[in-house]
């Protein structure tokens, strides 16, 4: 699955989103700030698990359920598109 943030979201590096289209602004903690970067960046979920098991120190299934999750809700929000 390719996940790509809508183009017109803006992120500030505080963790402050804001969504044009719809006006919504929403905070985000400092990995879902991480993983919306990564993501804007091009990676994808089989690079960014890794990397966040790494890098914050949990194991690979929390870190998939968590993912996952968060990907749910940026898709309800509608500010992500995914190729599936």
């Amino acid at each position: 699955m390719t996940m790509k943030i809508r183009n017109n979201i803006a992120i500030s590096d505080s963790g402050f989103l804001f969504d044009p289209a719809s006006g919504d602004s929403y905070s985000l903690n400092p990995i879902g700030l991480e993983i919306l970067k990564l993501l804007k960046a091009g990676k994808q979920q089989q690079d960014i698990i890794p990397y966040i098991t790494s890098t914050y120190q949990t194991d690979a299934s929390s870190a998939e359920k968590d993912f996952y999750d968060f990907v749910r809700m940026l898709q309800q929000y509608q500010l992500i598109q995914s190729d599936e």
